[in-house]
Formats: structure tokens, sequence, C-alpha cells
């Protein structure tokens, strides 16, 4: 199509100028049929011609320079987000990196992202007193993340999983609604509302998800607090509520760290645990009160936390109350950036009441344990990381050791 015509259709769609000026093209004469409108874009900046003077509309435009036209008629203002050129050189508006407010806001309204993960895991149980055992799992995660936004300050967050146990013949599986919040600013604090991830102790007292609330605040010196129901447990105790404060700051490369949390209304089968003494409250409330530190050396990092609970050590139990968690790690996969890789290991040492649900990936007890673990990760390609892990445990209550094999690839999108 004609330079020419191309821009007078462009005037016919809503391009405007407040000004009008004589025609600076010398090859462009007054009766010319598109005159007018090529003086109003000329006038309002919004086309240039060439060094020599002319304008040269009988030249064929292409898309790419009709898009940088409409570019800078949404730069001056003379063209809307919501204008019908716009919409009809999106693509090429995005290559020259334009950003239309409207369009991302109405597009991104809701965003959907995902991550499938395929696992193997092999555990070896062995015993002075019992008969040894070896099991293994296989399995296929699939996670779908959707996002809304609801305004400017707050979003609403839902996670839909399916879990695919590939040991099964018939391919049991099942599909979970895992998550669904709030989350958004009131003032300085940061508010997330509902059934979220949540953390505590860097997962090792607690990993998986709370329906509560969760308060965040601080940027160099950070605090939180929450209140909630732990909906996801592996210890002996179903806890029924708990809320924690905690406060983590970073002084140059050194980061320090405390907290408190309180879980209440546990119960269980187990009547010996019922009826044990406990330094503070009933056998059905558990205080872990927890420092840490972590010191960065560039691509490299070592820290140690420690535990403490309100649990008086059990005289069924010959264990502790207390934990310590030691980690180092070196480098780090980057899931963008193929070719890059991580090491970490940890030296374990927990006792009864400082583990409810641990994000480690090896089996556990959660009547306390003492051993290590170690993990190598790798991104194989953009979005695809692989990692191996292992992990020698022994379990405090009993003389069971385990020793843990997992393997894993996560795809994400």
């Amino acid at each position: 199509m004609k330079k020419t015509l191309v821009l007078a259709i462009a005037m016919a769609l809503g391009v405007s100028a407040a000004a009008f000026a004589a025609n600076p093209f010398s090859d462009l004469p007054a009766g010319h049929w598109a005159y007018a409108s090529v003086a109003k874009l000329a006038a309002a900046g919004i086309v240039d011609g060439y060094p020599d003077g002319s304008f040269r509309g009988d030249r064929t435009m292409t898309r790419y320079e009709m898009a940088q036209i409409v570019a800078k008629a949404l730069a001056k203002g003379a063209i809307g987000a919501d204008d019908k050129l716009v919409s009809e050189f999106a693509g090429e508006l995005d290559n020259l990196g334009v950003r239309v407010a409207k369009l991302e806001k109405k597009a991104d309204n809701v965003m959907i992202t995902g991550n499938v993960r395929g696992s193997y895991q092999d555990i070896k149980n062995t015993s002075d007193t019992s008969s040894n055992t070896h099991s293994y799992s296989a399995a296929l995660r699939s996670r779908l993340w959707f996002t809304g936004k609801i305004n400017d300050n707050w979003n609403y967050v839902g996670m839909l999983q399916n879990i695919q146990d590939l040991n099964a013949d018939n391919g049991t599986s099942d599909v979970e609604f895992q998550r669904a919040y709030l989350e958004g600013n009131i003032g300085a604090v940061k508010v997330t509302a509902g059934r979220q991830d949540f953390t505590l102790v860097d997962g090792n007292l607690y990993d998986t998800r709370m329906d509560g609330i969760r308060l965040d605040y601080g940027n160099k010196v950070k605090f939180g607090t929450y209140f909630g129901k732990p909906t996801d447990q592996d210890a002996w105790f179903s806890y029924q509520r708990f809320w924690g404060v905690n406060a983590n700051s970073d002084i140059g490369k050194l980061n320090l760290s405390a907290g408190y949390d309180r879980f209440y209304g546990g119960y269980g089968s187990d009547t010996a645990l019922e009826t044990t003494n406990w330094e503070n409250g009933p056998a059905h409330e558990n205080a872990v009160w927890n420092v840490g530190t972590k010191y960065n050396f560039g691509e490299a990092s070592l820290g140690a936390i420690f535990m403490k609970t309100n649990i008086n050590q059990a005289t069924s139990f010959s264990h502790t109350n207390k934990g310590l968690i030691v980690t180092g790690t070196l480098k780090g996969a980057n899931s963008t950036k193929p070719g890059t890789w991580g090491l970490w290991t940890k030296y374990y040492n927990q006792g009864y009441g400082t583990v409810i649900a641990h994000t480690m990936n090896g089996s556990y007890s959660t009547g306390g344990f003492i051993g290590w673990g170690a993990g190598v990760n790798c991104t194989l390609a953009k979005n695809m990381v692989a990692a191996f892990e292992y992990y020698r445990l022994a379990d405090r209550v009993s003389d069971i050791t385990r020793r843990t094999l997992w393997t894993e690839l996560t795809v994400t999108f």
C-alpha cells in the first residue's frame, strides 16, 4: 500500500493533532488529496521526511515503518492505547519495545504459569533389631498457577495440582486446588491471606501450606508475624493452629535471624506421648525458639540454625528437644541460564518437637534424627533443571538408619 494512502487511513482511524502547520515536504503539493493528513501528522511530530526534504508518498510502506508511526502517535498522545491501529500493529510495537499499559493490564489480568516435575525416590531402612526394608517410588507432579490482578495493589493467586503415582498399575492420580489466597499491601505492610505456601526456619521446622494470614514489613531489617492453621503435617501430633513472629537482617555479607513459633491443639494416638510431662503447659502445645546466621562468600555461603522447644526430654525417649542445622552452598542452578549448576550439603541434628513437616526430600522421623544430606542441581536447558540428592539420617527414637536417593527433573513454563 502506498505511503500516502496508509497515512490517510491512519487519520480516518483517529490520528489527530492539536496544531495545523504548512506542509513541510517539497514533493507533496497543496492540492494533493493527502495534503491535510500528512500536514497534521508532520505538525504533531509523528511522521518525518527524508534528509532531502521529500516525503516520497508513492513509495510502498512496510508494516514496520507504519508501526514506528503508530509508536510516535502513542508517545505524543495523538492516539490512545485502545485505538484500532494499536491492536493492528501490536506485534510490531512489542518488537519495538513499546509498552501499551492499557493493553498489558487487560492481557495480564489473569496470568497462568506452571511447572512439571518428574521424580524418583529410593529408600533403604536398616536396623539392628528389626528387618531391613527397601522401597522406591516414582511420581509426576504438575502444577498450574493462576494470578489474577484485582487492582494495582492486590492480586488473587490460586494453584491447581495433579500428582500421578507412576508405581501404581492403574495410573492413580489426584487433582487438588492447593492454593487460594490474596496478596497485597496496606501501607508499607505486605499482607498474604488464605491458603498459601508457608515456611518456618528455612523449612527445617515447617515447610508446606497454611490457612491463615501473614504480615511482612521492612527492607534491610525485616519483621514478620502470622496466625493460622498448619494444613499438612508429618508430626505425631496433628496441630490445629499456630502463630509466630520472626525477624532477620543483612549486615553486609552476614545475615542474622530469630523467631518464635507456637503450635496448639495437637492430638495423637500414642498414649505415652499424650501423658508425657512437658516443661510448660500440656502435651498438646509446642513452642519453638530459633536463632540463625549465614555468611555469604560470593558464590558460596555457610549458615547455622539453632532451635529449642519447650518439650521436656521424655523418660521414654533418649533424645533431645534441641535442633542444630548447618548448611553449606556453592553457586546454584539458574533455570534461565543453561549450564549453570550448584552444590549443597547439610548436617542435621534435630530433636523431638523441632520438626513438624520438613522441607527435605529424604525419609526422616518426626521423633528426631541426626545425619547429613548433599545434592547437586544443573540447568540442562532453559527452564529445565535436574537435581540429585542423597540423605543418610539415623532415627533418634529407634535404631533405624534411613538412606534416601532422590532424583528429579523440573520443567517450568
